[in-house]
């Protein structure tokens, strides 16, 4: 039982299933404004614009019937019958389209401002000074806010860095030779052979 509820803790802890419940979270939480949205700012709209030009007060009325059948109503007008009646719902479709482009615009506009937070923040990064390289520039009597002091003394010492990487690498190339030479490998000795004949 211990060994069960172990496992269940990992599971349970692990980064991947926290992200995914806060990501389902979310969803729905936006899944409520979106649909907000839809039906109490968008469909209005659209619905006064289908009164304009079809004279239908809402999307729920756009249909194309293919076999209609007629019933009278309380007020005794003569209305179609759904249940009975074949047709296609235009008005269902076009709030599906107007939903799926809602959400695809609130998804892309959090997932730019993410982008943008996360390059802004990688730039900042760039950009400040660690505790040592601030202790190396007061040391050095430089205030941090002369922009080009701090830039020419971090480009001098960046370049004092590669020569001296370059020279410690030369004089390993040297010890390593001279090491060849004092104790020389077979294939040093078959090449000095080879130099020997070739001169003869």
């Amino acid at each position: 039982m211990k060994k069960f509820f172990a496992e269940f803790k990992k599971f349970i802890t692990r980064g991947n299933v926290l992200d995914m419940s806060v990501g389902v979270i979310v969803g729905g939480a936006f899944t409520a404004i979106v649909n907000g949205m839809s039906n109490f700012i968008l469909k209005p709209i659209i619905n006064w614009v289908l009164m304009l030009i079809l004279g239908k007060d809402s999307l729920s009325e756009v249909f194309t019937f293919l076999d209609r059948v007629d019933m009278v109503d309380e007020t005794g007008k003569i209305v179609p019958d759904l249940e009975k009646s074949i047709y296609i719902d235009w008005g269902a479709f076009i709030n599906a389209i107007i939903n799926f482009i809602l959400i695809a615009l609130v998804l892309f506009i959090i997932v730019r401002a993410i982008n943008r937070m996360k390059d802004s923040g990688e730039e900042s990064k760039k950009g400040k000074l660690t505790k040592e390289q601030k202790k190396e520039l007061k040391a050095a009597g430089i205030k941090r806010r002369n922009k080009a002091a701090v830039k020419a003394y971090f480009d001098e010492k960046a370049r004092l860095e590669a020569e001296a990487k370059a020279k410690a690498d030369a004089e390993a190339a040297e010890a390593d030779r001279l090491a060849r030479e004092a104790n020389p490998t077979a294939e040093d000795l078959l090449k000095k052979i080879v130099v020997l004949l070739e001169n003869k």
